[in-house]
Parts: structure tokens; C-alpha cells; sequence
């Protein structure tokens, strides 16, 4: 036994840029992208990749240099998440809603050497060039346009070409730069922490290549599904489906932007079976004015914040079929989720949306979960109530943060395990449940308590749109929790602060009830959907001490 070794026939390189290839040969006249009266097969995908990945090398960008994309959810967008890579670059997804002072920080720190630009973000890319210091290397620009805006105008000194000029005159025949190993970089992703020290984080081949299959499996998706993109690709590479759906063979539904009735449209004009977002996501569906049950079921997998009971009880009353997942930036997907037991179907209704609400189980592909006491390391007790620290193990976990060794050490400890920063506890049934962030914790009168159940119990409130609770001075608790509320459209009548308070105090310990309800057209969020609390704690703390009297905004 001692005498067999790894060899080449059996230790190839593990990377998702296969699936590609793969496509071509089973799906090969099947649509695989669909943009309003735009669609390609795979075979055309394929080619398409290749010649892009062949024009990205005459440019002069080699194996381990960073190209930076800057696009909604287009069909460009989904072929660079291939054709980067497929040059031996390492591809960074730029969130698309950050400011130009942010955008130029993340270029300069990733050091990219090349940046495709979508034509609505040709002015924002511009102004974060123009922050750059003198003398600073400045990457060349690519711009993309849509057919239509194609000929609006010429490209300008700015851009060394255009997307369009690259796919012409790239080789459809080109040998795409395979990884040396499989822990080569392949993606940089920043997580959407302060520009100030920005936390890059780097994945390998083969940990993409383990998220996708595992995402796949995990959520059963079956061969040739349609997929609506509603989740933005520059978050987390849309979860890894980029490289899942040409695994699968499926049609990618684009769409730059979207509202309720676009979805809806989508959705019964091509037959959509699957589609991502964060609970914001749900939340806008089942809120939507005129909205109808939906003829056949369309699975929808959502994440990136806990999602309360009652949103996925109105969701899925519609027809949505919602599956439950967690994961963070630097596991490059969803590794964690609410794997369902049949005796659950059995559950009045409210009680398995109590349930779906949890996080759930590792996923087949991570190594192991846990909670545990962020002082001793030790794992807590699994009765739903001990607070503790989620910690995870496995191959889709980052290789680390970008010129940050001790950001790296730090979340990445020698005891073997990765420190996330949430705050949850283990139910006797084995499945987590995320409480909160470690920094969203309310601490009053000495008791830890969770926002997010708060926020669970407000969005039971029938008025209630959005809610996000966040903690607020107080001269005698310490803190208290402080509720800020958008109410949905068309009420009658408004419900009054008092009334929110009474509402929670029925539900809820008398230390957990918010103190202050703060009524606001609407909350302020992130491009991929999550409540921006920082900005709502510091409008908490701006409010004063909740014992010197309330305030109104």
C-alpha cells in the first residue's frame, strides 16, 4: 500500500472551469443565458469564454494578476466568472453599489491590473481612477454595453477597448490556463467591512470547486434548471451558481435590476424552477401589491441574514418552496443549511416556518459546526440557549485575507477551527441557530440579547414591512433595544409605538421588548439586501439615552 503514490492520472487540479467544457459537450445547442432578446447555447457560451480568456492574456495580464469586474447581473458578468479564470487571473467581483472612494481603496489595495466596466458605472470607475495618488499604477479599463447603448457613444481615452472588441478578436481555440495546483487563487471577494482596512478574501480552485458541488447537492438541484438571477453575482459569486448552473446544464435568466412584478413576469414567462436572495428578497414578494399564487412551485434558496418566521410563512403561502442556508464571504457560499426532516410536514404551519428559520446542519462538503465559548474554546451546551461563537471547518473556507496575516491568524487560530464573528446556539436536534452578530449584540441590565429574535417577533406584527433592531444608550440598563420599522404600503391606519411595544411585550421577555420604535419609510441597506444596522446604531446612539425621554424621527 505504502508504494502507491499521487500521479498525474489521479491528482489532477481540482476547479469548477471544467464544467464549462462539459456543457458544451452535453448541453451544447441548450440555452444557457437568456437577457432580454438576447440568448446563447452553451456551445456559444464556450466559445465565447474562450475568446475572452485568450483576448485577457494579449492584454498582458498573466497567471495570479486580478481582474476586477464592475456589472449587474448581465450576460458579461456570467462569462467572466469563467473566462478570468480560464487566464490564469484571479477574477474580483466588485460590489456594484459602493462609492467611487471605496471602489478606488478595493482597486488599489487588490492591485488590479485590468477592469471591466459596465456602461451605467462608466462615470463611477472614472472618479475612483481619479482617486488614485500620483504616480499609483492605474489599471486599463474595458468597458461593457449592452446592444442597445452599444452605439450611444465612443469608448473615450479612458478605455483600451471594449467588451465586445475582446470577444471579436480573441481565439475560440485558445488552451485556457489550467491551475499548477489546486490551491492556486482564483477569486478575491471583499466582505463589506470599513475601506479603512478592507479584508480581501482569497479563494482557491478547490475550494470553489467544493462549494459548487456541495451547493448543488445540498439543494438538490436537479439537470437543466432555470435560474433567475436575483441574487447579485458580486455577492459571493452569486454563491458559487455561476459555475453550478454549467455544471447542471441549466438556462441563466439575466436581468440587471429587479422589482416584485419583474420577478413575477420572469418567472411565468420562462418557467423559472430556482432562484437566491437574502430574506429582504422574500420580504419584497410576499409584500407585493396584487401578488397571486404561483402556478408550479419555484424553489428559492435564501441566506446572508436570519430570516424571520412569519416572512418565510407569507413566502412560501404563495407558492415559493424556501430553503434555508448560511455562509459567509470567506466560505464562498452556503455551508450550512436547514436540511428538512419529513416529521416537520406534519407541523402546524407557523411551527415549520419556525423551524425552516434555523440554520441547520453542515452541509455533506464541511468538515464540521460548532458553537463554542469564545473564552475557553469549549463547545456549549446544545439546549437552544447558550450563547456561544459559530465556528466551522472545511475545504470551501478561504485560504485568508489578502496582505493580512494577522486578520488571517486571528479568524483562522491555531485550535484548527474559523472564527465567523455570529453569535448563535445549538439546539438538542444538533441544528444552529444564528442569533446575531458578535457586534450586534445587545447587552441590558447584564443579559446578552439577541436583535434578531427581537426583529422575528416585529415582523409577526401585521403593519410591519421591515424592522431592524439595534441598541441604545441607556442611563440605568446600560442598553436597551431600540426598534426602527418601515410599514407596509396602503394602511388604513398607522400603528402607534405603544401599540408596536404592547405587541412585543405579548410575545416577549419584558427585558427584550424595545423601548423606542422608531417609524421610517424605509431602512437603509446594503446592494445585496442586508439592513445596514451601523448606520441605524448610529442614529440609536445620536437619540441619546432612552432614560431621559423618548425620541420620534
Amino acid at each position: 500500500m505504502e508504494e502507491l503514490k499521487p500521479r498525474p492520472a489521479n491528482s489532477s487540479p481540482l476547479t469548477p472551469l471544467g464544467f464549462l467544457e462539459r456543457a458544451a459537450t452535453v448541453y451544447g445547442d441548450c440555452t444557457s443565458i437568456i437577457y432580454d432578446a438576447v440568448s446563447y447555447t452553451w456551445s456559444e457560451t464556450h466559445r465565447r469564454c474562450l475568446r475572452l480568456a485568450s483576448s485577457i492574456t494579449s492584454l498582458g495580464i498573466s497567471r495570479g494578476h486580478v481582474v476586477s469586474v464592475l456589472a449587474p447581473n448581465v450576460p458579461q458578468m456570467y462569462e467572466l466568472h469563467f473566462a478570468v479564470p480560464m487566464s490564469g487571473a484571479v477574477l474580483n467581483a466588485v460590489n456594484l453599489r459602493l462609492d467611487a472612494r471605496t471602489i478606488s481603496v478595493l482597486l488599489r489595495h487588490s492591485e488590479s491590473k485590468l477592469v471591466f466596466v459596465d456602461y451605467l458605472s462608466r462615470d463611477l470607475i472614472l472618479e475612483a481612477i481619479a482617486l488614485f495618488p500620483r504616480g499609483a499604477p492605474v489599471p486599463r479599463l474595458v468597458l461593457m454595453a449592452d446592444d442597445a447603448a452599444a452605439a450611444a457613444g465612443s469608448l473615450g481615452a479612458e478605455f483600451c477597448c471594449s467588451y465586445k472588441d475582446l470577444i471579436e478578436k480573441g481565439d475560440p481555440d485558445f488552451e485556457w490556463v489550467r491551475p499548477e495546483s489546486e490551491w492556486d487563487p482564483m477569486i478575491l471577494n471583499y466582505t463589506s467591512g470599513t475601506t479603512s482596512s478592507p479584508k480581501g478574501v482569497v479563494h482557491c480552485h478547490r475550494g470553489i470547486f467544493i462549494i459548487t458541488v456541495d451547493s448543488l447537492i445540498d439543494w438538490g438541484v436537479p439537470k437543466q434548471p432555470v435560474y433567475l438571477w436575483t441574487l447579485p453575482m458580486f455577492h459571493a459569486n452569486g454563491w458559487s451558481y455561476p459555475w453550478g448552473m454549467a455544471a447542471v446544464g441549466g438556462t441563466n435568466i439575466c436581468l440587471r435590476r429587479f422589482d416584485a412584478p419583474a420577478i413575477f413576469d420572469l418567472i411565468r414567462r420562462h418557467g423559472v424552477t430556482h432562484m437566491c436572495g437574502a430574506p429582504v428578497v422574500l420580504n419584497m414578494l410576499c409584500n407585493a401589491p396584487g401578488s397571486e399564487p404561483l402556478k408550479r412551485p419555484v424553489q428559492v434558496m435564501t441566506a446572508g441574514a436570519p430570516p424571520p418566521a412569519a416572512v418565510l410563512f407569507r413566502t412560501e403561502s404563495l407558492g415559493f418552496v424556501v430553503s434555508h442556508g448560511y455562509g459567509l464571504t470567506e466560505t464562498a457560499g452556503l455551508v450550512v443549511s436547514c436540511a428538512w426532516k419529513r416529521e416537520w410536514n406534519r407541523l402546524p404551519a407557523t411551527e415549520r416556518a419556525r423551524q425552516k428559520a434555523r440554520q441547520g446542519v453542515g452541509t455533506v462538503a464541511l468538515t464540521r459546526l460548532d458553537v463554542v465559548d469564545p473564552a475557553t474554546g469549549a463547545g456549549v451546551k446544545r439546549d437552544g440557549s447558550t450563547l456561544g461563537e459559530v465556528v466551522l471547518r472545511g475545504g470551501s473556507v478561504m485560504l485568508g485575507y489578502l496582505k493580512d496575516p494577522e486578520g488571517t491568524a486571528k479568524s483562522m487560530s491555531g485550535d484548527g477551527w474559523f472564527y465567523t464573528g455570529d453569535v448563535g446556539v445549538m439546539h438538542p436536534d444538533g441544528y444552529l441557530e444564528i442569533k446575531d452578530r458578535s457586534k450586534d449584540v445587545i447587552i441590558s441590565g447584564g443579559e446578552n440579547l439577541s436583535s434578531v429574535e427581537v426583529e422575528s417577533v416585529l415582523y409577526g406584527f401585521p403593519a410591519v414591512n421591515e424592522a431592524a433592531v439595534v441598541a441604545r444608550p441607556d442611563e440605568f440598563w446600560g442598553e436597551t433595544p431600540c426598534a426602527f420599522v418601515s410599514l407596509k404600503e396602503g394602511l388604513g391606519k398607522k400603528p402607534t409605538e405603544k401599540e408596536v411595544i404592547e405587541y412585543c411585550r405579548s410575545k416577549l421577555p419584558h427585558y427584550m421588548v424595545p423601548k423606542t420604535v422608531v417609524f421610517k419609510d424605509e431602512l437603509p441597506k446594503t446592494s445585496t439586501g442586508k439592513i445596514q444596522k451601523f448606520i441605524l446604531r448610529e442614529l440609536a446612539r445620536a437619540m441619546g439615552s432612552a432614560g431621559a425621554g423618548r425620541s420620534r424621527m
